[in-house]
Formats: C-alpha cells, structure tokens, sequence
C-alpha cells in the first residue's frame, strides 16, 4: 500500500509524457517517507468518455487518487496531496483541471498477498 491512479482524458497524451508523469508521482509518493518502497504501486487509467461541467469532454483533466491504509496524521496526508499537486503542475499546468484525493481504506478490511 498506497495504490497511485492516475486517471486522464485520452488527448493527454498528446501534450503530456504520462509515463514520465507516473513516474514523478510515484518518486514523490516513495519520498514522502510514509511506505515501504515496495509497498507503493502506481498505475494510469485512461479514460475516453467523460463530462465537466457544461463543457463536455472538451477540456482535459488528470485526477489522481492515493489510496493508502488509515492511521495516517492528517498534516501527513495534505502535504503528501500538495506534493503529488505540485509534480502534476510541473508537467501539466496547462490541463484544464488537476485534481488529488487521498482515501484511507480500512485496515480491518484491506487484504494483500505478495509474492516478490
């Protein structure tokens, strides 16, 4: 744990290195202290259909999801937020709409078999 998801509108990929922007996300993640490195996965969905407001699917987006096992401080989890924020400026200030959230999942509930 945590997973990084990296959601996007498909003509991303046009003006943005998505691998290059994984990739940051999942260094400021690691450097952030909070996990094991092996512990941190990371991963892009792109999306193909989507809707903003009353403009449709004609402005951009990148929405980034941490999930991690709670128990984290919340001053933790807000500069972990504003970091993961401040890697997406850096490579896509020109998208229309950035976004971050960070989710606590149930430690009672959350199961992981690992094999490496």
């Amino acid at each position: 744990m945590p997973n990084v998801v990296m959601e996007y509108s498909n003509s991303i990929e046009e003006r943005v290195n998505v691998q290059a922007l994984l990739e940051d996300l999942h260094q400021v993640t690691i450097q952030s202290e909070l996990f094991g490195i092996r512990d941190v996965k990371s991963r892009t969905l792109r999306t193909h259909h989507w809707m903003i407001g009353d403009l449709d699917d004609s402005v951009d987006f990148i929405h980034v999801t941490l999930e991690l096992l709670d128990g984290r401080t919340d001053d933790q989890k807000k500069a972990l937020s504003e970091s993961l924020m401040a890697a997406l400026q850096a490579k896509a200030d020109f998208v229309a709409s950035l976004t971050v959230n960070i989710r606590d999942m149930d430690r009672g509930c959350f199961q992981k078999v690992t094999n490496f």
